[in-house]
């Protein structure tokens, strides 16, 4: 059996950038509402000439870059997305072609703010079933065009960008387990509208927004990623004091805090990064990810528990062997 370690890293973000003043500008909000309540200082913004896909080939290549590694030895590619840029073809299929990565599987898994993580988890079982070597996972998603800006409770919480982990196998666990859940019941408490039933041109009309109920989704998260810690500790035999970092989904400073307590984990040893991007959906714990270990944080050897929490409801953990 071999098992997926983490040969390289990625990551992009639109260059435009705005800030909670210019969104005060234009909604009854101010910089320290938005703080206080979610920790976001600032936001990047795709504009209209680029897609998902160009952020996602950015990192892409950053990460292959990293790793050394030609995009033509690729044997699978797995993309996180819920906003890609057609019906058809995947977002992985594009991102492929782009980057030259010959006839390798390439698909999409859409799990919105965990879709790395089920990408994630997906590629690890890859790994572990045999016939896989190099992976290239990535989540990316343009948020932003699933907002209504006039809506303050949403049209704050999210930014553009995207994220890439280059996977090579090895004979000792660097992805050391995955754990995937969903719960389509709470459907109502965030929620896409529209859409689904007259395609993309809907949404190109402006005409699907993101829906949330903010207080609910809050306690469920909270909840969840409680017992998913519990969860990924068990089934590595582990103990809380044996992870070196928690790199959570960058939703709300207030979950991540909420988990850290969980862990007994003082908040110098946790990645946080959703001041300077917001919530980026599937791109945002490889966004977090990347981030640590090019400034060093994060080392080799170091255990890391990542983990997201996401529309469906969607949550999953990853614990890593850096």
């Amino acid at each position: 059996m071999s098992y997926p370690r983490i040969a390289g890293t990625g990551s992009s973000l639109p260059e435009r950038i705005v800030t909670n003043a210019e969104l005060a500008e234009s909604v009854d909000t101010s910089d320290a509402w938005i703080r206080e309540r979610t920790g976001i200082g600032q936001r990047h913004i795709i504009d209209e000439a680029e897609s998902t896909c160009d952020l996602a080939e950015r990192a892409a290549r950053n990460a292959l870059d990293s790793a050394r590694i030609d995009p033509a030895t690729l044997d699978l590619i797995v993309v996180g997305t819920t906003t890609p840029d057609r019906i058809y073809p995947s977002t992985a299929c594009r991102l492929q072609a782009r980057l030259g990565a010959g006839e390798c599987p390439a698909f999409d898994v859409q799990a919105v703010c965990t879709g790395f993580i089920y990408a994630l988890g997906v590629a690890e079982k890859f790994f572990r079933a045999g016939g896989v070597g190099r992976a290239l996972v990535v989540g990316a998603d343009t948020h932003s065009r699933l907002l209504d800006w006039s809506d303050r409770g949403t049209c704050v919480l999210f930014g553009d960008g995207a994220g890439a982990v280059v996977l090579e196998a090895s004979d000792s666990p660097g992805v050391m387990s995955t754990h995937l859940h969903a719960d389509g019941r709470y459907e109502p408490l965030l929620y896409v509208d529209g859409g689904t039933p007259r395609g993309a041109g809907h949404i190109a009309e402006g005409g699907a927004y993101t829906k949330m109920q903010g207080n609910d989704v809050f306690k469920v998260a909270v909840r969840t990623l409680s017992r998913i810690v519990d969860e990924t500790l068990a089934a590595n035999r582990m103990g809380k004091v044996d992870i070196d970092w928690l790199i959570p989904h960058q939703a709300n400073v207030r979950i991540i805090e909420a988990t850290a307590r969980k862990l007994g984990m003082s908040m110098d040893r946790v990645i946080v990064t959703v001041e300077d991007h917001g919530n980026t959906s599937a791109a945002s714990v490889p966004l977090a990810l990347d981030t640590a270990i090019r400034d060093g944080r994060v080392q080799r050897g170091q255990v890391l528990l990542l983990e997201a929490f996401g529309g469906g409801f969607t949550w999953g953990s990853a614990l890593v062997r850096y």
